[in-house]
């Protein structure tokens, strides 16, 4: 018994449809893929590499994001900003931002200090931390913008010791007047004297085999509308 392909035209859009769309998310994610695994290599090469010095000429955030930095000044200790939402170990608490002046120079830099514990009694209560005074230098990883969270509710003015859902530089430069660079440094060490914080600062969240699991399900959709075409088409085609 000869077998004979039916083509049926409904069926056949249909299944297009399917292997076009299966195709195009596959490539989506494989590109998603591929650019976190540059992403991470710029992270690892970054952390790896000899700290760079800031002394306030201008940057590129793009080239300057995840690489280690290091920048004499003072901070600006009448300009706190805390950043709600940021849980640690299964505790709520605070990310202390704070403008740093630049030595030798009349820019900032917006360093995220480290984490403090919230007040589970009073929820705007801001934890005590100390400022050392005077010259300091620290060291850091340079990020374009801080993590971001769900925003509740309508935003907070951006004031010293204001309590945000998110900010950036931009926007603290813009309520303070200060001349910030476009870069936060998340600071790393070495420790201060008195300084209490916690610094332990996530990874940038890649999700690299997340991706590439995805492109095999939208590849593998493709192939399955189209060998279930074919198959259907050649069952109804026999005499």
């Amino acid at each position: 018994m000869r077998l004979r392909f039916r083509f049926r035209t409904v069926p056949f859009l249909a299944t297009l449809i399917l292997v076009l769309l299966g195709i195009g998310l596959g490539n989506w994610q494989t590109r998603r893929a591929a650019e976190k695994t540059l992403l991470q290599a710029r992270l690892e090469q970054g952390m790896a590499a000899p700290p760079l010095a800031l002394d306030g000429s201008g940057v590129d955030p793009a080239r300057l994001e995840f690489h280690r930095v290091i920048v004499t000044g003072e901070f600006v200790p009448n300009w706190p900003v805390f950043l709600d939402n940021r849980p640690l170990e299964g505790r709520s608490g605070f990310v202390l931002l704070m403008p740093f002046k630049i030595a030798g120079s009349k820019r900032f830099v917006l360093v995220a200090r480290g984490w403090l514990p919230r007040n589970t009694a009073e929820h705007d209560r801001l934890p005590p931390y100390t400022t050392p005074a005077g010259r300091v230098t620290i060291e850091g990883r340079a990020v374009g913008q801080l993590a971001h969270v769900m925003q509740l509710g309508t935003p907070a003015p951006l004031k010293p010791n204001a309590i945000v859902q998110n900010t950036d530089p931009a926007e603290l430069a813009h309520a303070s007047g200060l001349d910030l660079l476009p870069v936060v440094v998340e600071q790393t060490g070495p420790d201060l004297p008195g300084d209490a914080l916690v610094r332990r600062w996530p990874a940038p969240s890649l999700d690299i085999d997340r991706h590439k699991g995805y492109a095999v399900q939208w590849y593998a959709l493709a192939a399955m509308a189209f060998l279930f075409f074919v198959i259907t088409g050649f069952r109804r085609g026999r005499p």
